[in-house]
């Protein structure tokens, strides 16, 4: 069998699978965790903090490193380690005598996994021979397959729930790295090329001296908080601030959010080449500060759940919207400009989870988590801001790009 360019996106589409795998699932096991481990909801948000700061150290060091050993041993690391890391999930809290460090060291391994396929991804998908008005409507696809994987998790781990029990979640991470071992076979044969020649890049601090970096690399950190902030908590969120059932609050909420901010990727993919991208990003933002009003201050929870899953819509372009506008105005600095972007996006997905998770347990009531949410309103806010500044014509921005 010939592989050709089709084959090479299939492989990234597996790819960002896997990463919603690795992101999305502890998630669902969150109140598991806090009833069977007595564990309290700052240490859960640790958790969180913990998977994307690694996920942040890795895109660092990745920085300097992936453009040495290349995109494919480098791909081909960041499965098995994802697989290692998902096996760990499963085990390591039920045989170790702290079941928390378990936890931790579990999540540490699927972020190293994470992190690598977060830099690889978007830049193998962009050095494709594309035209370059495609280049957003395929990023933006690209990105819907974590949307996909994300309701993929929610439906088949929710079966599972079901079927086989909540008690037996142990062997659910244990299945679910079966992905990342399949996309192994297929890493090793699809056709790569280099995002940028070796003559044609720019100095990595050549780049970090133009103001158009820092003003993308900011909306990066609001794009990763403002998604993450409410991707990570309405499973938990639908359970107890709005106290519905565990099945059910997975389906209406991380599973509707991870459908709509699919849908929105998806239509931008087919779509993208009629509609300006930064006018949809700051609509979306507009719509995503609605969206995190209704979630928290609607009477009724069907109307705040249904808040949440704008909140999917609002946010689906943002990560690869700024990713394909890094991708035209930073192209010259290579895989190290989308390893710091990638660095930008977990820290706000670190950032916004923890934000919430520290109000919540501050406020200590049962309105906890809404106070969280709407703190977390900022970031769509500076998103809507930061999209405007790179719309104006004023000299100072005719410097930035």
């Amino acid at each position: 069998m010939k592989f050709n360019d089709k084959h090479t996106l299939y492989a990234c589409y597996i790819g960002y699978i896997t990463q919603a795998i690795i992101n999305n699932l502890s998630p669902l096991l969150f109140l598991t965790f806090y009833r069977q481990f007595s564990i309290s909801f700052v240490s859960i948000s640790l958790l969180i903090s913990i998977n994307f700061g690694t996920q942040i150290l890795v895109d660092l060091i990745s920085v300097k490193v992936i453009d040495k050993i290349g995109y494919r041993i480098s791909g081909v690391m960041s499965f098995i380690i994802s697989a290692l890391g998902l096996i760990s999930l499963g085990l390591l809290p039920n045989i170790m005598p702290n079941a928390y460090v378990g936890l931790v060291i579990a999540t540490i391994i699927c972020a190293i996994g994470g992190g690598l396929l977060e830099v690889l991804v978007s830049p193998i998908v962009e050095a494709i021979p594309l035209p370059q008005k495609e280049k957003a409507s395929a990023m933006s696809l690209l990105h819907s397959f974590y949307c996909w994987g994300h309701v993929g998790v929610v439906l088949l781990s929710t079966l599972y729930f079901n079927i086989v029990g909540i008690e037996n979640w142990i062997y659910l991470p244990i299945i679910w790295a079966i992905v990342p071992l399949v996309d192994i076979f297929l890493l090793t044969k699809v056709p790569l090329y280099k995002l940028v020649e070796e003559e044609e890049r720019m100095p990595l601090r050549g780049t970090l001296k133009t103001k158009i970096f820092w003003l993308l690399f900011l909306l990066m950190i609001c794009a990763g908080a403002a998604e993450q902030a409410m991707s990570q908590w309405s499973s938990l969120f639908a359970e107890l601030g709005l106290g519905i059932d565990k099945t059910m609050g997975d389906l209406l909420g991380p599973c509707a959010f991870a459908t709509f901010m699919g849908l929105s990727r998806l239509l931008y993919g087919k779509f993208g080449q009629r509609i300006n991208l930064k006018k949809f990003i700051i609509g979306s933002s507009i719509l995503c500060i609605g969206s995190y009003l209704i979630a928290v201050f609607a009477p009724y929870p069907l109307l705040s759940l249904v808040g949440c899953s704008m909140c999917g819509f609002s946010v689906g372009i943002m990560w690869p919207g700024i990713f394909s506008i890094a991708g035209q105005r930073c192209r010259t600095g290579g895989t190290a400009v989308f390893a710091l972007f990638a660095v930008g996006g977990d820290i706000g997905c670190s950032l916004g989870p923890a934000l919430v998770g520290m109000v919540s347990n501050h406020a200590n009531n049962d309105s906890g988590l809404k106070q969280g949410l709407l703190l977390a309103i900022i970031f769509p806010i500076i998103m809507c801001i930061g999209v405007l500044l790179l719309r104006r014509k004023h000299k100072i921005i005719k410097d930035m790009v």
